[in-house]
């Protein structure tokens, strides 16, 4: 285990934490949560004996995770380790004694790496993941591995959501979020190639956040397509989202500017993919902000929508076809049906199409860019997913609505933001490259306002 210097930050940190969060503790919010434990106001073993309750009631329905004999065992021996290596509460580091679930395509030390595949581990496994890492500098504990869709592509899990058991927590970082909605981690590790952290936290109604492209290593993770993998994670607040942001990003700076964001909606064929229901309470969750005195502005945007999402679509398929090209030729009948086909596709795809997909990345960010400078928008705002979570386990659900901003590399934030029929539904936030710091702070106000809880 690996343990490193108690970080600087941890001390700036402790003077700008949400203070409602700190009033109105629950063991499911990780800034009061890390500041319980850090200053044994909550002893670990006792938060591990909270888990282990909600495991014995939870896991058996909700399947988040991959199994692993005596899990709390193992964890209180490394609860104990940890308070021998941090006896005085004011060295402990930022996240002492959290633990924290990874998604099986993550390398772990220790664990083994199935990522939700049938092909043999010994074939997959790898170095741990440089984000891994950095949690447990930070003092988190590793809760274990939880279940993803095969390869992080579209073959589904055993995973079910947490509101609702015959529906799905969309994927493909499904048991992560699964895990959070229902009691089982404050925290969770999840990667995002079209929209496997915004969807799922939208379905899972927790909060879901993706750093822009490269901001977090995904060094130790089994690729899906190099060129669009994000490295985000789930919990409770958008608070706990930033706590960890700085752990995860090496250069993570305070934010001082404090203005209020204008936010735009992206006009035009992008929001025709969103349900009749998902759009209504969009339109209502808009009406919310705007009553709270926020400048909401319509722009036009994304007009060849169509074909950014062809060209996505294009570079997923014929990365994996790259990525897989070796195990694929030697363990071809132990792949499901669904990664059979993107991977047979992505074989077709010449090299000049795929160089000319890659492009369009560019292309997006900077038009959507420019946009933003022509109508002073701070943020773009959206629905997380089409509607609520689909029924049935079949399928994860459409990452349509999150395929543009993930496209072009830039930091998004689902939060939750109501209910349609028990189900919840997310709001989805999007950023300017490279200013996650902004997004995240500017988030949490929003989120009081349209969090319904």
């Amino acid at each position: 285990m690996i343990y490193g210097n108690t970080p600087v930050i941890c001390v700036v940190w402790l003077m700008t934490i949400n203070s409602k969060a700190m009033n109105h503790f629950s063991l499911h919010n990780l800034v009061a949560l890390s500041a319980r434990l850090r200053s044994e106001n909550l002893a670990i073993e006792e938060y591990l004996d909270h888990l282990e309750a909600m495991f014995a009631e939870r896991e058996p329905e909700v399947l988040a995770f991959v199994p692993e004999e005596g899990r709390f065992a193992r964890l209180r021996r490394e609860a104990a380790i940890l308070r021998r290596h941090f006896p005085e509460p004011l060295s402990r580091p930022l996240l002492f004694g959290i633990p924290v679930g990874i998604k099986d395509i993550f390398h772990v030390d220790g664990f083994v790496t199935q990522a939700g595949s049938q092909v043999p581990a010994e074939v997959l496994k790898g170095k741990e993941a440089v984000s891994v890492t950095r949690l447990k500098e930070a003092g988190a504990l590793i809760l274990g591995k939880t279940v993803t869709t095969e390869f992080a592509y579209f073959g589904p899990g055993p995973t079910r959501n947490p509101h609702n058991l015959d529906h799905t927590p969309g994927g493909s970082s499904s048991g992560s979020a699964a895990a959070v909605a229902a009691g089982l981690a404050p925290l969770t590790l999840g990667t995002q190639t079209i929209g496997s952290i915004n969807r799922p936290a939208a379905f899972c109604g927790i909060v879901g956040f993706k750093p822009s492209y490269g901001r977090v290593p995904t060094i130790g993770i089994i690729p899906l397509s190099a060129s669009l993998d994000h490295v985000g994670l789930f919990t409770n607040t958008v608070a706990g989202a930033e706590l960890v942001a700085s752990v995860l990003i090496a250069e993570w700076h305070l934010v001082i500017d404090k203005h209020r964001p204008v936010l735009g909606i992206p006009d035009g064929p992008y929001l025709e993919h969103t349900s009749s229901e998902g759009l209504v309470h969009f339109w209502a969750t808009v009406d919310k902000l705007e009553r709270a005195g926020y400048n909401i502005k319509i722009v036009p945007a994304m007009p060849d929508f169509e074909a950014i999402a062809a060209r996505h679509a294009l570079i997923v398929d014929g990365e994996i076809a790259q990525h897989h090209a070796q195990w694929y030729g030697e363990y071809a009948s132990l792949y499901q049906e669904k990664t059979k086909e993107h991977i047979e596709r992505g074989r077709t795809i010449t090299v000049g199409q795929l160089a000319d997909a890659l492009q369009s990345r560019f292309r997006l960010r900077a038009e959507l860019t420019r946009i933003m400078d022509a109508y002073g928008l701070d943020l773009w705002l959206s629905p997380s997913a089409p509607g609520p979570a689909p029924r049935g386990l079949e399928s994860t659900g459409n990452p349509i609505m999150n395929l543009p901003w993930t496209h072009a590399g830039l930091p998004t934030l689902t939060i939750p933001a109501g209910y349609y029929e028990g189900l919840p539904l997310g709001l989805q936030l999007c950023g300017r490259w490279y200013t996650d710091e902004a997004l995240l702070d500017w988030s949490e106000e929003i989120e009081q306002i349209v969090t319904p809880w």
